[in-house]
Order: structure tokens, then C-alpha cells, then sequence
């Protein structure tokens, strides 16, 4: 049968929206995305479809993207209110409150009766008058550690605690393996061990520098992971099928320790306590989650204070920014978290001299390092995430040959297979969260880099099964997206 262009465009147009539909209620949000692109072609001025597709964007955590389409849905339809509520949600998971703020009082006011959109803005008021509040006390010259505040060698472990000890205060292997046994029957440490690892690990790295630089022999070879994201059984499987970390079996943790799975608090502290037991074999380096606005919203800070106490979120707030930012193996490879920067010319020397010990900036190389992600077309663009920048194999390109390297390692994105090699073999990126929040399905990898040649060997691994608490359990509830 002929149908003139108008309904052929109008019955293609039912078919996407039926299709987008059916895939975003089924969870499939890349191929949501590509249906309600293709609808857009179409259909440039149908304002369900940028909502639709914002909410797609937000579950695959690329919230730049996401609030560009809810704010290009409110400029087809300003009345449109789904658009007003994506938008504040997704200026919340950029951190960006008061923004946030503004849209949930449009939706309350239009929706007086609607519980969830109300709970939303309350949650996001307090926030904004909490960040208000520490502005206004904040004070550099005036401000104390935590650390300053603590007397732990008066704090009493109770008779009835019969979990791992500290031998003599310090971290030993005999305490670590008793500690990860402790952690996988879903105990908790004494928070007098808790603050010992803290305290002595804040003063370990606050020695280190932003960029730290590493020599492996012929002989040796270290293991590069990705991700952890909270998801601490699959972390005891990596030590499982790659061996304990020990002087001879050298790690380096790539960033995003904590947050969204809910077991946050035992990966770090089994990573804080493998660092000082072995503090030039074991290597942390900071992710865009070790940072104050992600673990309000992502769970880290909610886990903390329902395990621990707020006091002790605040302690491990400091020793985050200590965290160094970049590592550079045999003066070839390159590795941090995100990638490479929003402008040419950074040298390694740039980033010896940054100033990590705060939350990061909003721009600049320590927040490309934490941020930026790499796109197959020259160039570079605007951030999926709205954080940073996207940077093409030119810019890799112009990057390594200015500072004499063969390749970067970064992490920061899910991967199907765990990895992924790009910009000619010049752009690899390692994620080690299998089946990332118990729903995405991917494989985890990490990475062996020998000395000899420092060509990297891929190893694949599949999620474990773990207790059954959910991911984003202490998240807040800002963040517990819903399908308005």
C-alpha cells in the first residue's frame, strides 16, 4: 500500500516512540538512545522524546547530555513539566543544587499533591542551605583536621569485639586477611581500627606528589584495575585470581573506590590497608568519586555515617584529596583516572605542581584527570557528563609525543568487555566493576604491565555473587531516579 510522506513519517514516528518506549522500560537506555534519536530526526519538536531521552542519558550516567535535552524539551514546550523535573535532576547529579532547586519548586508548584516530587525538593533545600551554611564557616587559615579532634588511643574496644586488631597499631598481612574474612561475613571493623588506618594512610600519602612516578625492573610487572565502585566481593575475586598484593605482586587502583555500590566501606578500607602495608607496591589514585559532592549523592557518605559516624566521612573527606592524581610507569605510560585535558601544552611537569589537597575545581588539568573522557573523532567537545571535555586521538596524539610517552591507561567508563583500546592503541581504558550496579551486564578487566616491554595484557573477569544488599542503599534519595 502507498501512503503519502506525511503518514509514512507519521507511522515511522508511532513505530519509534512504541519501540523507544518498550526498550526504556525494559532498561536497554543505549538503544533507547538510539531510538529516540532516530525519532528526533523525524520529529525535532516533540518534547517527550528529549525528555524521554534525558532520562536514558541520566541512567547511563551522562548527565551533560541529559540536561541539554530536558532544557531543549522545556524550550519546545515550557509548560512541559517532566522537563522541568529531568532537569533538576540532572543539575543534582552535577552537583549543582541551586539550579536543581529552582526546577523542583516549578514542578511542586504545578504538583502540590505530588509526594515525590515535594520529598525531592525538601531533600535538595536542605542540601542548599547545608552548602550555604559550611560556606559561611569555612574558614583555611582556621579550619582543624579531624585528626586534631580524635583521641584514639583512649577509645576502648569493647570485650565483646571479637573481629581483626591492629598488632601494636600497626597494619600487618596476618590483620588484612583476617579483616577481608571479617568484611565477607558482613562485619564491620572496630571504628578504633577504622580511624588507625585512616589517620596513618592520610599521613602516608600527604608524602606522596600529585604526579607519582614509578620504575618497573625487566623482571617485574604491576596490575592496573579500574573501577571498584563499592563492589567489594568482586575486589576478593580479583585478589583470587590475581594474588594478594604483596612487594612482589605490585597494584595500582585506578580511582572510583567507593560510591554506588553499597560495601563502599570495606573496599577502601581493605585498599587503605594494603597501602600501608605495602606502601611503594600498592598505588591509589583518585577518582572523580573520591570527592565530596559524589559521595553525598552516590551513597559513600550516606554508608559512612549509617556504619561509622559523620565525623569519621569527614576524615576520610581529607584523606581523599590526598590522593594522588596521575602516575607515570617508566616514563612511557601514563595513567589517571579520566584523561587528558581541555587544552593543549599540559606537560608532566603541570601536573607535578598541582595543588591536589581540595575538591576539585570545576575546570582545568585536576579536573580533566578526574573527568574527561576520550571520542573516536578528532578534536574535542563538549562533555556527555557536563563535566570537563571529550577529547579525540589528536589530541592523544599531540599529548604524548610533547611529554615523550607511548600510551595513557585511564578508567571512568563502563566497558562491555572490561576494557577497551582506542585512538590507535594509544587510549586504553580499564573498568573492574562486573556487572556494574547488578544491572549492566559487563565483564570486569584489569591490566599487566611488564617492565620488559610494557605492552598491556588484558584479563577478563565476571561478576561474583555478593550479600543481598542493593547498589545505591545509602545513596540519597535525590538520586533514586524515578520514571516521572
Amino acid at each position: 500500500m502507498y501512503f503519502s510522506r506525511p503518514r509514512q513519517v507519521c507511522l515511522s514516528l508511532v513505530n519509534w516512540e512504541t519501540s523507544a518506549g518498550l526498550i526504556l522500560m525494559k532498561k536497554d537506555y543505549e538503544n533507547a538512545i538510539k531510538y529516540y534519536s532516530e525519532a528526533l530526526e523525524l520529529n525535532p519538536s516533540n518534547a517527550i522524546y528529549y525528555s524521554n531521552r534525558s532520562l536514558a542519558y541520566l541512567r547511563t550516567e551522562c548527565y551533560g547530555y541529559a540536561l541539554a535535552d530536558a532544557t531543549k524539551a522545556l524550550e519546545v514546550d515550557k509548560n512541559y513539566i517532566k522537563g522541568y523535573y529531568r532537569r533538576a535532576t540532572s543539575n543534582m547529579a552535577l552537583g549543582k543544587f541551586k539550579a536543581a532547586l529552582k526546577d523542583y519548586e516549578t514542578v511542586v508548584r504545578v504538583r502540590p499533591n505530588d509526594k515525590d516530587a515535594r520529598m525531592k525538593y525538601q531533600e535538595c533545600n536542605k542540601i542548599v542551605k547545608q552548602k550555604a551554611f559550611e560556606r559561611a564557616i569555612a574558614s583555611d587559615e582556621t579550619k582543624k583536621s579531624v585528626v586534631d579532634s580524635l583521641d584514639i588511643e583512649n577509645m576502648t574496644i569493647e570485650d565483646d569485639y571479637t573481629g581483626p586488631k591492629l598488632e601494636d597499631g600497626k597494619v600487618t598481612l596476618k590483620f588484612m586477611k583476617e579483616m577481608m574474612d571479617w568484611f565477607k561475613d558482613q562485619k564491620k571493623l572496630h571504628r578504633k581500627c577504622a580511624y588507625q588506618i585512616l589517620v596513618q594512610v592520610k599521613d602516608v600519602l600527604s608524602k606522596l606528589p600529585s604526579l607519582v612516578e614509578i620504575t618497573l625492573k625487566e623482571t617485574e610487572k604491576i596490575t592496573i584495575c579500574g573501577d571498584t565502585h563499592g563492589q567489594y566481593y568482586d575486589l576478593l575475586n580479583i585478589f583470587k585470581l590475581n594474588g594478594l598484593p604483596s612487594d612482589t605482586n605490585p597494584y595500582l587502583f585506578n580511582g572510583d573506590f567507593v560510591d554506588r555500590g553499597s560495601f563502599s566501606v570495606e573496599v577502601i578500607l581493605t585498599l587503605f590497608g594494603f597501602k600501608l602495608l605495602y606502601p611503594n607496591n600498592f598505588h591509589l589514585l583518585r577518582g572523580n568519586h573520591e570527592t565530596d559532592n559524589m559521595n553525598q549523592m552516590y551513597g559513600f557518605e550516606g554508608e559512612v555515617k549509617a556504619k561509622y559516624t559523620a565525623q569519621m566521612f569527614q576524615l576520610f573527606s581529607e584523606v581523599f584529596q590526598w590522593l594522588p592524581l596521575a602516575q607515570c610507569i617508566n616514563n612511557k605510560v601514563l595513567v589517571m583516572h579520566g584523561g587528558l585535558f581541555s587544552e593543549d601544552g599540559v606537560t608532566l611537569e603541570d601536573l607535578r605542581k598541582i595543588d591536589r589537597n581540595r575538591q576539585p575545581p570545576d575546570s582545568g588539568p585536576m579536573c580533566d584527570l578526574l573527568w574527561s573522557d576520550p571520542q573516536p573523532q578528532n578534536g574535542r567537545s563538549i562533555s556527555k557528563r557536563g563535566v570537563s571535555c571529550q577529547f579525540g586521538p589528536d589530541v592523544t596524539e599531540r599529548f604524548l609525543e610533547q611529554n615523550k610517552l607511548d600510551f595513557i591507561v585511564r578508567s571512568h567508563e563502563v566497558k562491555a568487555e572490561g576494557y577497551e583500546v582506542t585512538h590507535s592503541g594509544k587510549c586504553i581504558t580499564v573498568f573492574s566493576a562486573p556487572n556494574y550496579c547488578d544491572q549492566m551486564g559487563n565483564k570486569g578487566a584489569y591490566i599487566h604491565l611488564r617492565g620488559s616491554d610494557l605492552k598491556p595484557e588484558f584479563h577478563q573477569f565476571t561478576a561474583v555473587p555478593h550479600p543481598n544488599v542493593k547498589p545505591m542503599a545509602y545513596a540519597n534519595t535525590l538520586m533514586q531516579l524515578g520514571m516521572m
